[in-house]
């Protein structure tokens, strides 16, 4: 039995999937900056405690120089103490900044990522369920995680370390040209060298990085579809299979992490040697003009300990610009995500809902999945309020589809849909859901409790609410046995109960929602008989005064409808209530009178079927 959400066709047809959107430097950059600019203030203050940090950095050189210079060959001992607390000062300084900077944009850090994360989720759960039909579950959980994990070297120490390093090194350099402008000079130009390089670097890592986010979104994706279908794949010994699957995908991600590795470190080494090219210089350049006099010992200690602050920040921008580079792929992924349209983008311009009756209207509607094939051809028919519509056919003729047009979760390409003589594309969605209530043939339960599940369609319901509901759908016979009754935890998907008992959860659930216009999908399938006899009254109570559609297989659970549609190829070959169409000798006719004669064998033969069982279950 196909899911609502994918249809007869299933979901992950072209037309489905997401078209992927060109990456744009411009955006990406237009989306740092709104980034940087909502976190200014804590940016701000950062920014200020680095430039103090880097500042007290500077005294320590300079102390250095006067100590050589001005006080060792005049012993003016007088000085020793103002340039030991001076230094000491900056050094305590410099932790105290240090640590501030650490707090204050490592807050502001987990504060855009947690926002980020929020809004990334927001917008995921709004979009068409044609994206989720498309998408792994698994790397649509990595948009929300893992891309947005990558910001932190934006709004936190990253961004920051980066310019604070970038101003140390030429408050650096410009005093490095005041010592010695010849050598500094020279310096210049491996520094331009270096920049370049860096630049070639980082524009070809970004792509690398962004590949990385997909192949690790893919690997996730697949092994959380194994993990969540752990029992067919025992089922059918496929775990090597899985292994091999899993692993293909881990060796994809490991040879681009291989990959950034060595751009990473070829950019750690471009920068080690252009630090070993000014050590050299120094050396060389340094000590002929300290031996010719024209620069003191202090000086050429000072020149020395410069050259080390302007070295630091190159190793460190050949990190930090890297990080900064994964930031931004992730940002461009994110953006990708944010710029598909939401299924409710036009609400604000539509009809609110403030009460529905549930008159039902389809009026020549046909839709598809893939172009020039389509699911549903033509279809109308009305379904009055309160009243009963069963759809009957084989699989693949179309009476998923249809019910997930009238849950919103499509739409026709041509056609209408009326909804108390409105059209339902021109309602607000969010009002129109409010009124519906599912119950499907695998329903599914959040990993919480009984009541937590029951109370999801009403979360402000109370406890009398809840009993009364599941008292309806003899779910409270089960819940009370427990030993903690409706507090039971009922596990990821609901594996702790048996197929029936989420089945009643889930009938429950639809009862305290209360709604208009309820949708019964296989409702009854994972029933036994002895249950089936009890639901069917609690889903009689259900229905009454309410629209609803019913898929059923089993033709004897549908003969009290007002109306039984019989699709076949997306096309309404027979209407009528259940005597009116076996009269009619047609093809509804010939389905009841199959299943009646297999009922009938079960019931003369109970042995055989017995038999298959203990084939089945030895």
């Amino acid at each position: 039995m196909s899911g609502l959400g994918t249809g007869e066709h299933g979901g992950r047809s072209g037309k489905d999937r997401p078209a992927k959107t060109k990456v744009s430097r411009e955006v990406a950059w237009r989306e740092a900056r709104e980034l940087l600019w909502i976190h200014r203030k804590r940016l701000a203050i950062g920014f200020v405690l680095m430039l103090i940090n880097r500042a007290s950095g500077l005294v320590l050189p300079a102390a250095s120089q006067r100590l050589i210079d001005d006080v060792i060959p005049t012993g003016n001992s007088a000085l020793l103490w103002p340039l030991a607390l001076a230094a000491g000062g900056a050094t305590l300084v410099q932790a105290i900044t240090s640590f501030g900077i650490s707090q204050i944009l490592g807050v502001a850090a987990q504060r855009a990522i947690t926002e980020m994360r929020r809004t990334v989720q927001a917008h995921l759960v709004r979009l068409p369920i044609r994206t989720f039909d498309a998408t792994q579950t698994g790397q649509l959980v990595s948009r929300v995680m893992s891309d947005a994990e990558g910001i932190r070297n934006l709004v936190g120490t990253g961004l920051v370390q980066l310019v604070g390093g970038a101003l140390t090194a030429a408050v650096a350099f410009t005093w490095l040209m005041v010592l010695n402008w010849r050598l500094t000079s020279v310096t210049a130009i491996l520094l331009i060298t270096f920049a370049a390089g860096m630049a070639i670097a980082f524009s070809r890592l970004r792509p690398i990085f962004r590949e990385r986010g997909k192949l690790n979104a893919e690997v996730t994706g697949r092994l959380v579809e194994s993990i969540s279908g752990i029992r067919v794949v025992k089922a059918y010994t496929a775990e090597r299979r899985e292994k091999l699957d899993f692993t293909r995908g881990a060796h994809k991600l490991f040879r681009n992490v291989a990959a950034t590795m060595t751009g990473v470190s070829a950019t750690t080494a471009l920068s080690t040697v252009i630090v070993g090219i000014i050590g050299t210089l120094l050396i060389v350049v340094g000590g002929n003009d300290l031996i010719a006099g024209r620069m003191t010992l202090g000086e050429f200690l000072l020149y020395i300990l410069l050259t080390g602050l302007v070295a630091a920040p190159l190793v460190q921008i050949a990190s930090i610009g890297t990080q900064i580079s994964e930031a931004f792929a992730g940002l461009d992924r994110i953006r990708e995500l944010r710029s598909m349209t939401t299924e409710d983008a036009e609400d604000a311009d539509k009809e609110p809902v403030t009460a529905i009756r549930g008159d039902v209207v389809f009026e020549n509607v046909t839709f598809s999945y893939e172009p020039e094939t389509p699911v549903l051809k033509g279809v109308a028919f009305d379904a009055p309020a309160g009243t009963t519509t069963a759809l009957v056919g084989t699989s693949g003729s179309g009476k998923s589809t249809l019910v997930s047009l009238v849950m919103a979760f499509n739409h026709p390409d041509s056609g209408r849909i009326l909804v108390d003589g409105r059209d339902l594309q021109g309602l607000r969605l969010r009002d129109y859901r409010s009124r519906l209530g599912i119950v499907l043939q695998d329903n599914f339960l959040f990993d919480g409790t009984i009541l937590d599940n029951i109370r999801f369609a009403k979360p402000d319901a109370t406890m009398a609410e809840v009993r009364d509901a599941a008292r309806i759908a003899h779910c409270d016979e089960f819940a009370l046995r427990f030993e903690l009754g409706y507090e039971t935890i009922v596990g990821e998907r609901g594996v702790k109960l048996s197929g029936g008992q989420r089945q009643r959860v889930a009938i429950a659930r639809a009862i305290l929602a209360d709604p208009a216009i309820l949708i019964l999908d296989e409702a009854t399938s994972s029933l036994d008989s002895e249950s089936e006899a009890l639901i069917q009254d609690g889903l009689a109570q259900l229905r009454h005064g309410r629209t609803t559609f019913v898929i059923a297989h089993r033709l004897s659970t549908i003969t009290s409808a007002d109306q039984i549609l019989v699709l076949e190829a997306g096309e309404i070959v027979e209407r009528g209530s259940h005597d009116t169409l076996v009269k009619l000798g047609g093809r509804y006719r010939s389905l009841y009178e199959r299943q009646y004669r297999q009922a009938l064998d079960r019931f003369v033969n109970p042995g055989e079927e017995l038999a298959g069982s203990s084939r089945l279950h030895p």
